[in-house]
């Protein structure tokens, strides 16, 4: 028992098969142009993706190995500061082979006989992170994003920044910081957010996609995906959570 322990202990972490990686980096701008260092890092956190989260095709979609790496290398992406403490609390990556369909059903406060009123219906979504459950992503629309790559759409880094945001237990655009710095985040996104929604509010063209103002945690999520694919845009627009960005997730590759 105690032999079996140890060889437990020095179990090797994973790693990716060096070609494969040369396969999948090559056709992931974001991932070509990081150093050799963050490479490696992310190269490791991508194997660790793929030996602990199941990676489930639906709806008849297959996925080879060069493509769940991929699929890994850029969930991978936004944790290469925070390291792999982001992949903790789900287990699983659902891929749908194009927008999905789900269910929504919420009640509002009673209306004025003293009922709750219950609203359903369809929403057409092409990524989606559960609270404490999977991931879910759109194959076609993460391959649009690589195709596209400077546009500011990145649906991986989009969910990915929601798992991230929960993990301190509040899905509230605020990831687990340091306290000091929790507190600039939280007054430098409030500020920028608040102005976003005016602008909205009063019909403007906005920088960023409009989504953004519908909660704080969806800025957050809509600004991570253009530190990623239109860093330059998001400084001009938003310096100071551009500035807060480039140190939770490290300088923008395609800066």
């Amino acid at each position: 028992m105690l032999n079996w322990f140890r060889g437990l202990l020095a179990r090797p972490e994973p790693r990716i098969d060096p070609e494969r990686w040369r396969r999948v980096v090559a056709g992931l701008p974001w991932v070509a142009a990081l150093d050799p260092e963050r490479d490696a890092r992310l190269s490791l956190l991508t194997a660790r993706f793929l030996a602990s989260k199941a990676i489930t095709p639906v709806d008849g979609l297959q996925l080879d190995e060069d493509e769940r790496c991929t699929l890994a290398a850029v969930c991978c992406l936004p944790l290469l500061e925070f390291g792999a403490e982001g992949l903790h609390g789900w287990s699983e990556l659902i891929v749908y082979p194009a927008a999905f369909r789900v269910e929504r059903r919420h009640t509002d406060a009673s209306d004025i006989a003293g009922l709750d009123v219950v609203h359903e219906g369809e929403d057409e979504l092409i990524g989606e992170a559960w609270d404490h459950g999977p991931l879910v992503l759109s194959w076609a629309d993460v391959q649009s994003d690589i195709a596209d790559p400077t546009a500011g759409f990145c649906v991986a880094a989009h969910e990915m920044a929601h798992k991230l945001d929960i993990l301190d237990g509040a899905m509230d655009g605020t990831p687990p910081l340091p306290r000091d710095w929790q507190r600039s985040w939280a007054r430098d996104f409030q500020r920028a957010y608040d102005a976003f929604v005016e602008t909205v509010d009063a019909g403007h063209e906005t920088a960023i996609d409009p989504y953004a103002a519908e909660c704080p945690e969806e800025f957050f999520a809509v600004c991570t995906e253009y530190h990623f694919g239109a860093p330059d845009l998001l400084q001009e627009a938003f310096p100071e959570v551009a500035a807060h960005l480039a140190r939770f997730y490290g300088p923008a590759p395609l800066a």
